[in-house]
């Protein structure tokens, strides 16, 4: 089952970066870049705040040196850390098209400092969900900001795989700089990811908690465990802020699974947000859960 949310990764953000991906037939790829500054958490809040600031979020955001992950948006939505080829919408090119923001220097190569640890590995293990190979298919990776030229539009909108922001036509950048290409992939075996047990969620406790956490006080939770993986599920829908995954079948969470309902063809007294087996199979199908009815 492919990770849209990777659960060791911080949550930043409100959880909405970008949409559906416009060309969902050609394979997938990852995206290397960094952000030109320095590592830490300082510089680790800093950087996200500003990328916020400035809507040019990507995925992720990892500090090679405390091993510290961030996630924006769910992978299989698009990022915004790319500019468009023209009428090419490149954030939105391959079944999905995750970025990597590496807090660093291109000038610095990370991979020569760096200390990957769990949390590098289960990002590796999420990338690799989506079935995007070990490889770059754009060849080398630039050595400075004069050798940025190395960007096979050919190969971009074919191959899936890895890539440096350097190999992306209608952009101009050169991070994430002569990285060891090789040491991504060494430092985190296929299969070395923590890739947890598939959830499941209980049919009958979420209905009885759509039914009583509205009239509970504002958190107020009645089957906390079971309604947190259905609210992740529907935050990476877009129809749920995710500051409002908060265990409680509150209001708002009545509201977007009344929503999800719509989506999925229901209409009047089968879409009033209270779950039935038939939405919540096929929302855990998407989502990687299980339903015990």
């Amino acid at each position: 089952m492919a990770t849209n949310w990777i659960e060791k990764a911080q949550r930043l953000g409100d959880g909405s970066i970008g949409g559906a991906m416009d060309l969902p037939s050609i394979p997938g790829r990852v995206v290397w870049h960094t952000t030109e500054s320095g590592t830490g958490d300082a510089a680790f809040k800093a950087v996200s705040a500003h990328l916020i600031s400035v809507s040019a979020e990507p995925h992720l955001l990892y500090d090679p040196t405390t091993d510290r992950l961030g996630q924006f948006g769910p992978l299989n939505h698009s990022a915004r850390a790319l500019r468009n080829d023209g009428s090419t919408r490149t954030n939105r090119v391959g079944k999905v098209c995750i970025q990597i923001e590496v807090l660093g220097r291109a000038a610095k190569p990370f991979t020569k400092t760096w200390k990957p640890g769990p949390n590098y590995r289960a990002m590796m293990a999420a990338i690799r969900s989506w079935n995007i190979p070990d490889t770059f298919p754009a060849g080398r990776l630039a050595t400075s900001g004069a050798d940025a030229t190395n960007r096979p539009r050919a190969v971009w909108m074919s191959k899936g795989g890895h890539y440096g922001h350097a190999n992306i036509p209608g952009n101009d950048h050169w991070d994430p700089g002569n990285i060891d290409k090789a040491a991504l992939f060494a430092a985190a075996p296929a299969g070395s990811g923590t890739t947890p047990a598939r959830p499941v969620v209980d049919l009958s406790n979420l209905i009885a908690a759509a039914r009583r956490d509205p009239g509970l006080p504002q958190g107020g939770t009645t089957h906390k465990k079971d309604v947190l993986v259905v609210e992740k599920a529907l935050v990476a829908e877009g129809l749920l802020p995710a500051q409002w995954a908060d265990g409680s079948f509150g209001t708002r969470t009545v509201e977007a699974y009344a929503a999800l309902q719509r989506r999925y063809g229901f209409s009047g007294g089968d879409a009033n947000g209270i779950p039935g087996q038939t939405t919540l199979k096929k929302l855990g199908r998407q989502h990687g859960f299980t339903v015990k009815a």
